[in-house]
């Protein structure tokens, strides 16, 4: 099998190409280092593995590389934690969907004219979801909330309508998968990330998890968290998600559905801030304060995963405790090497 990923230098497309070559993938890398900037892989010398350093509106470029493919995951999106939703609100809509437009262009154009591809399966994300009321909130949710608010969820949820429109007109079969709160190592700072203080530290992850690491290991005491710390999440970690999204292009009963990909888990940012004091400094008493919340700092997000246990028997097994265990060591030594 061969599988075209966009996006492939980022954060959770990282450990999704790690899994899909461990399972006998061949696979084509694109990414155009818009986030990070040029990053070397684990796998980037594999032989099974072929990058190339382009654009994924580019609808030429995505049909040649997508033409031998019998998977096509699109995962290319600018993207960022919830600062990036406020200083970036326009690009957010604009250049995702350019992306994800050029994409099923491609992904149509091959599946129309007898090509391998089998199937697009597209990394939605849990922010359809931000306007629910309904917890655990089910695949379905998004049809009966409030539209979004954020434009990068509205631009999610469109991500969705075009793998809907893309079947109801081409028949082009899809999956979504909507991911929650990735944890994993191998995020750095943003190159367009606008410097915004978080007591003496500066916020200088997409993420909660790897940003609090950092402010710990750099001394801060209180330790800030942004709003009440009482946002409760559910931290997923990157290897589950990534055999997540293979199931979910392998699974004969995955073929034009939905699905949250998720620890059951809950855990408030308190709880987890707790959590990340007690590795780096046992013993210690921690000491939280609050800044000021985001206008679009979800309050609740927790999924209803019992879908996926169902129809797809795949569960997220790592807990939190071992997230950490990874997360922390490397997080502590990213800022010890200057990259964070």
């Amino acid at each position: 099998m061969k599988a075209l990923v966009t996006g492939s230098a980022g954060f959770i497309a990282g450990y999704l190409v790690e899994e899909l070559l461990a399972n006998g993938y061949e696979v084509v890398g694109i990414d155009n280092f818009s986030k990070y900037g040029p990053v070397e892989k684990s796998y980037s010398k594999h032989p099974r593995y072929r990058f190339v350093e382009g654009d994924a509106k580019d609808v030429r470029l995505m049909k040649e590389l997508v033409a031998d493919c019998d998977h096509l995951v699109a995962g290319a999106a600018m993207i960022g934690g919830i600062s990036y939703f406020h200083e970036f609100a326009y690009d957010l809509l604009a250049e995702n969907e350019r992306i994800i437009a050029a994409t099923f262009d491609a992904a149509i154009w091959a599946f129309t004219n007898k090509k391998p591809l089998k199937k697009i399966t597209v990394l939605s994300s849990s922010m359809v979801y931000e306007s629910t009321t309904v917890y655990p909130t089910p695949e379905g949710a998004q049809l009966s909330s409030p539209p979004p608010m954020s434009t990068y969820g509205f631009q999610k949820l469109a991500c969705e309508y075009f793998a809907r429109g893309a079947h109801e007109q081409y028949k082009l079969p899809y999956t979504l998968v909507r991911p929650f709160n990735c944890v994993g190592i191998g995020e750095k700072r943003a190159k367009n990330d606008r410097e915004v203080m978080s007591g003496n530290v500066k916020l200088a992850m997409s993420h909660v998890v790897p940003d609090l690491v950092q402010k710990v290991v750099k001394g801060q005491d209180p330790l800030r968290i942004l709003g009440s710390g009482d946002q409760v999440r559910h931290y997923t970690y990157g290897g589950d998600l990534a055999k997540g999204i293979r199931v979910c292009m392998e699974h004969p009963a995955a073929v034009n559905e939905d699905f949250n990909i998720s620890t059951p888990e809950s855990t408030d940012v308190r709880t987890l801030a707790t959590a990340i004091w007690k590795k780096l400094k046992p013993g210690q008493p921690v000491r939280l304060e609050s800044d000021p919340p985001f206008k679009y700092d979800v309050q609740k997000r927790v999924p209803d995963v019992s879908k996926s246990e169902r129809v797809l028997g795949f569960q997220c097994a790592t807990s939190l405790d071992k997230m950490l265990d990874e997360v922390v060591p490397w997080v502590k030594q990213q800022v010890e090497l200057g990259n964070i």
